[in-house]
């Protein structure tokens, strides 16, 4: 005799308490009988065989009864079992997705290890470049006379005072700066406050390409985005909060190569996603427009990038208030907008803004408070407004000084006092100071971020303006000290110059990247 499985069991229990239920009902029907009987005749001739028999009955319902609460607890107990199987089932899909999850972390490690170790042979090839660039700037003023000196430092100022480059973020600045940070940016904070939490598995692919891009490995991120944005589309729909993030990525990799065409499209597409699916005035609405007021920007195109950035900033107010960081963001792209269209007054009146709001809701350590004060002195720099310019450029090198020296007194000077006493004692002195004595400062220009060296390259410039060449070597031969080149890493996952040109866009090594990311490649 075959075992019986749990789903027969249950359907012959059912079949049985369907019987016991009629026999329950048949058995009622005849004790009815019987005490309609007994209570018509008073004492008939039978009636203790009669008796005799509603008792029979009686006892028989009652086992009837028995079996049919018996019936009902085996069926609830299937039923419990087969939600304890279901359960079971998905633990075990949970497992496997972690085991994948792991073995692709195991080989990211492999990768970091390998990046390690070439960036340890970059430093030390970077030592000896350093003592190299030391002698050089040691010579450099008996190399040209003061005029040529002065027009090549003319045109390296321009370039570096042109912010379009250098200095217009968007929305995924912050994920490029932290390329594998599992911490979600703010931006992904901001839409779950809002009603819409982007995946975790997105935002890891997303920081994955952007490895991929700055690599230059076009030929894997872009498959990437559209093996991920095909199965978002077929699991999701088209119209998915989802498939518009998935959007934005791509469009982002498409600006990377210079293809502003297709990267519109997507962000356009993305754009009428977000609002159908997450109303006009979501944080995802704004950072899209952001994004493509970006796009705008990097095209020339600042007239059509304006009004976008307008609605993004107007959205981030509503939203997130008036004095959030991300809408300081925004002030700064909208400043750099109209610099490029010569508003200043609103560039003035938008950086100012944006400083406040730094300043007051991040310190003034954080590293967008120096940023803004460089873009803002850069506008008075095309205004001809020398000082104003001159004095925010010293508020940050004077800040950068005291995180890393302390307080300010008489031997503990900033790079630029330093600058200005060489300047003043020039002529007194034949020999300057060599740079072991300005306190180490270069290392404060290495540790802190890059808007300090781009401080102190303008302003070097402007002091080249002003004719204090002395103080201008100064501060440039700073800045070329602090100044790194970033190492040649290795591919991602362990990949060699060598893999890289037989990589396949459908390798097999994208479909694990899609299965540990629950995508079905």
């Amino acid at each position: 005799m075959t075992a019986l499985t749990q789903e027969e069991v249950a359907t012959h229990t059912r079949t049985v308490v369907q019987g016991l239920e009629a026999l329950r009902n048949e058995h009622n029907s005849i004790l009815s009988g019987i005490s309609s009987t007994l209570s018509s005749a008073h004492h008939p001739p039978d009636s203790n065989v009669i008796a005799e028999k509603a008792g029979i009955l009686q006892r028989s319902l009652d086992q009837i009864e028995l079996g049919l609460s018996e019936a009902q607890i085996m069926l609830a107990l299937a039923s419990h079992l087969q939600t304890v199987e279901a359960e079971k089932q998905k633990l075990r899909a949970q497992v496997r997705r972690l085991c994948q999850e792991n073995a692709w972390l195991r080989d990211e490690l492999a990768s970091t290890q390998q990046k390690l170790q070439a960036s340890e042979q970059h430093v030390a090839q970077l030592e000896e470049d350093k003592k190299h660039l030391e002698f050089m700037s040691t010579i450099k003023k008996y190399d040209a006379d003061v005029q040529d000196s002065e027009s090549s430092m003319e045109e390296k100022k321009d370039k570096s005072d042109d912010p379009v480059v250098d200095l217009f973020p968007d929305d995924d600045a912050d994920d490029r700066a932290a390329a594998m940070s599992p911490t979600p940016p703010s931006q992904f904070a901001q839409q779950v406050n809002a009603g819409y939490e982007i995946p975790a598995r997105l935002r890891t692919l997303h920081n994955l390409v952007i490895q991929y891009a700055s690599q230059g490995r076009y030929e894997v991120a872009v498959p990437l985005c559209k093996q991920a944005l095909e199965d978002l589309e077929k699991t999701s729909g088209h119209d998915h909060p989802d498939v518009a993030t998935m959007l934005n990525i791509l469009a982002l990799v498409y600006r990377d190569q210079n293809k502003y065409k297709e990267a519109a499209n997507l962000l356009n597409d993305a754009l009428a996603i977000r609002e159908k699916t997450l109303g006009e005035n979501h944080p995802a609405v704004a950072a899209t427009l952001n994004n493509l007021a970006v796009l705008y920007g990097k095209r020339g195109k600042y007239k059509e990038a304006e009004p976008l950035c307008k609605r993004a900033l107007e959205i981030r107010e509503k939203v997130l208030g008036r004095d959030h960081p991300d809408v300081a963001k925004q002030l700064n792209n909208l400043a750099l907008l109209c610099q490029n269209q010569g508003k200043y007054e609103e560039v003035e009146r938008y950086y100012q803004r944006a400083l406040e709001i730094y300043e007051t809701k991040l310190g003034p350590d954080d590293p967008n408070v120096a940023k803004t004060k460089n873009n803002l002195a850069s506008a008075y720099l095309k205004q001809g407004k020398y000082k104003e310019a001159e004095i925010l450029y010293k508020q940050v090198l004077t800040r950068a000084h005291e995180r890393e020296f302390g307080a300010i007194d008489g031997d503990n000077k900033p790079i630029w006092q330093v600058a200005e006493e060489r300047e003043e004692n020039k002529n007194k002195v034949k020999d300057s100071a060599p740079y072991g004595e300005y306190g180490g400062w270069h290392k404060a220009a290495k540790v802190d971020s890059p808007t300090v060296t781009t401080t102190l390259k303008n302003l070097g410039a402007l002091y080249r303006r002003q004719g204090k060449y002395e103080a201008a070597e100064t501060l440039e031969d700073c800045a070329i000290r602090s100044r790194k080149e970033p190492p040649n890493f290795p591919s991602p996952m362990g990949s060699t110059s060598s893999q890289r040109s037989q990589d396949d866009p459908r390798h097999t090594g994208i479909k694990k990247i899609f299965h540990a990311f629950g995508f079905q490649s």
